[in-house]
C-alpha cells in the first residue's frame, strides 16, 4: 500500500501531465501556437502559466489549511521584497486592498490632524476604475475630481493647488492608469509641501518604474513605493494572478500594520496571525473601550472592519506566478512597442498614449520633457484615442474588433461623474463629491478611448492580426 507522501506524489505527478495537456494554452512557451486568425480568439488579457501553479495549487488543496497560512507567510514576503517595502498584507481583492489601505487612514489611532474624518477631502482624478474612489465615499469622505491628461490617461497635476483647501484636504489616492506612473513627481511634491497622505492604486502598474528627478538627487523606483501605502490586483488580466485577490503594501511605516490588517480582520486589536494564541503575551490582561479587564484579546474590536482575507492556495499559487513576473513585465513592453510600431502609420486616425513625461515617440524611443524625470510603464493595455475627425467613431471600431475575435475595453469607468451610480450620489447627497472644472480630457477618454492587449500570452502572429486588422478597418472607411 503506498504511504501517504508516495500517493501525494503520485497525485501531484499526474497533476502536472494533465495540465501540461489540458493547459497548454496558456503556456508562456506556447505563445498561441495554434493560432487561426479570425477563430481564435485574442483576448485583451488573460492567465499565463504552467504547471507549476496547476502543482502548487492542488499541493496547497492537499494540506488543507485554505485559510491564509504558510503559503500566504510567503508570497507577503517575496512581493514585498520584490518591490522593495517594509510589509505586504494579502486581501481577496484588489478592489478589497483599495478599501482596506484607504480606511486605514480614518483609523483614530493616527493623528488627529492626519486622520481622514467625515468631510474630509481627498484628490483623484475622473476618469478611470470606480473602486480607486468608491472607498473615499464609502468612509464618508469627499472626492475632489481632477481632470485626465488624454495622452497618458493619468492625473493632470494642473490644478492640485487650486484643489487643495488647508485642513479639509488630507489625501492624494489615485491609479497608475494601464500601467503608466502617473506624474509622481508632481504629486510627490504636493504631498510633501501639504503633508498629505499618497496611496497608489499599483493594480495596474507591478513591474512600471518612475524616474523622479529633484534639485538632490536623480532615484528610480518601483511604482508602489513612493506614496505611505500602495495596492496590487491579482485578478486574472493584471500582472499576476492568484485568480483572485490583491495587497496593500506598506511602504516605509510600519505603524500601517496594525491598522490594516485590523480592517482586513474584523477591525479587531489583536495582531495574532491565523493559528497563533497570544503575540502580546498579555491576552488576558487588556482593559479597552469599556469591556472588562481581562477580556480576550482575540475578541477586542478597535475598528469597524471586515473579512477580506484570500485563501492560502491562491498565495501557493502566487509564488509560482511571481517568479515569472520579470519575464511578464518584459513581454508587455515588448508588446506594446510592437503594436505602436505596426499602428504609427495610422496617426491621421488615433492619437497614441505615450508614458509620463513622453512628448513624442519614434523608432521604439520616447521623446523626454525637460523635467529629468521619465517613466517606464509595464504596460496593462496599449491605449487608442479616435480623433473626432475620423471617418469612425470608438463605438464602431470596438464593434468591428469584436467581430474579429480581438478583445478591446474602454478605459474602465470613463469620466466616473457621468456613471449612474455617481449621478444618482449627487442628487441625494450634493457636496459628496467636488470637481474642478468642466474635466474635457476625463470626456475625451470617455468618448475616445479604447484598448487592445500587451499580456504576455499574446504571440507575434496575434499581434499582427491586430495590428492587420486595425489597418483594414481604419483604411475602409
Amino acid at each position: 500500500m503506498n504511504t501517504p507522501e508516495e500517493l501525494r506524489a503520485e497525485i501531484l505527478r499526474l497533476t502536472r501531465e494533465y495540465s501540461s495537456r489540458v493547459h497548454r494554452g496558456q503556456q508562456p512557451a506556447h505563445r498561441g501556437g495554434d493560432f487561426v486568425p479570425g477563430e481564435t480568439p485574442v483576448p485583451y488579457a488573460g492567465r499565463v502559466f504552467t504547471e507549476d501553479e496547476v502543482e502548487a495549487g492542488v499541493g496547497s488543496m492537499l494540506d488543507f489549511w485554505l485559510t491564509l497560512g504558510k503559503e500566504g507567510e510567503e508570497f507577503e514576503h517575496q512581493l514585498a521584497q520584490f518591490l522593495g517595502v517594509k510589509r505586504t498584507i494579502l486581501v481577496n481583492s484588489g478592489s478589497s486592498a483599495n478599501l482596506v489601505a484607504f480606511s486605514s487612514l480614518t483609523s483614530h489611532k493616527l493623528e488627529p490632524e492626519k486622520r481622514v474624518m467625515p468631510g474630509d477631502e481627498v484628490i483623484t482624478c475622473a476618469a478611470g476604475f470606480p473602486t480607486t474612489v468608491a472607498p473615499m465615499i464609502q468612509n464618508g469622505a469627499v472626492p475632489v475630481f481632477l481632470d485626465n491628461d488624454p495622452a497618458t490617461g493619468n492625473m493632470d497635476v494642473a490644478k492640485l493647488e487650486e484643489a487643495f483647501v488647508p485642513g479639509k484636504t488630507k489625501a492624494v489616492m489615485c491609479a497608475h492608469t494601464l500601467g503608466n506612473p502617473f506624474n509622481l513627481q508632481a504629486v510627490l511634491d504636493f504631498c510633501e509641501r501639504h503633508n498629505l497622505w499618497l496611496i497608489e492604486d499599483n493594480c495596474d502598474a507591478l513591474g512600471s518604474t518612475y524616474t523622479r528627478k529633484t534639485k538632490e538627487k536623480e532615484q528610480t523606483r518601483l511604482t508602489g513605493t513612493w506614496g505611505d501605502l500602495s495596492t496590487q490586483s491579482f485578478y486574472p488580466p493584471h500582472h499576476l494572478t492568484l485568480g483572485e485577490g490583491g495587497a496593500i503594501n506598506i511602504v516605509r511605516n510600519m505603524r500601517f500594520k496594525v491598522l490594516v490588517e485590523s480592517f482586513r480582520d474584523w477591525g479587531r486589536d489583536c495582531w495574532c496571525a491565523s493559528g497563533k494564541e497570544n503575540t502580546c503575551n498579555k491576552r488576558f490582561n487588556w482593559q479597552l473601550g469599556e469591556l472588562p479587564h481581562g477580556y480576550d484579546h482575540k475578541y477586542i474590536y478597535s475598528h469597524i472592519g471586515y473579512n477580506l482575507k484570500p485563501l492560502d492556495p491562491q498565495a501557493a499559487i502566487g509564488l509560482q506566478q511571481l517568479k515569472k513576473l520579470p519575464e511578464f513585465v518584459a513581454a508587455r513592453r515588448q508588446n506594446w512597442q510592437y503594436l505602436r510600431a505596426g499602428l504609427d502609420s495610422l496617426g491621421e486616425f488615433f492619437e497614441f498614449s505615450l508614458p509620463t513625461h513622453a512628448t513624442g515617440w519614434k523608432v521604439g524611443e520616447f521623446a523626454w520633457d525637460k523635467s529629468g524625470s521619465r517613466s517606464d510603464p509595464s504596460w496593462f493595455g496599449f491605449m487608442l484615442l479616435v480623433k473626432p475627425g475620423a471617418p469612425f467613431s470608438r463605438t464602431e471600431m470596438a464593434l468591428a474588433l469584436e467581430e474579429a475575435r480581438i478583445g478591446n475595453r474602454m478605459l474602465f469607468g470613463g469620466n466616473l461623474i457621468r456613471q449612474p451610480a455617481f449621478v444618482q450620489l449627487q442628487k441625494d447627497r450634493p457636496g459628496a463629491f467636488r470637481v474642478m472644472g468642466d474635466l474635457p480630457g476625463a470626456d475625451q477618454l470617455m468618448n475616445e478611448a479604447i484598448f487592445v492587449g500587451v499580456y504576455p500570452g499574446l504571440s507575434t502572429a496575434m499581434l499582427d492580426y491586430v495590428i492587420e486588422t486595425i489597418h483594414k478597418f481604419a483604411r475602409a472607411k
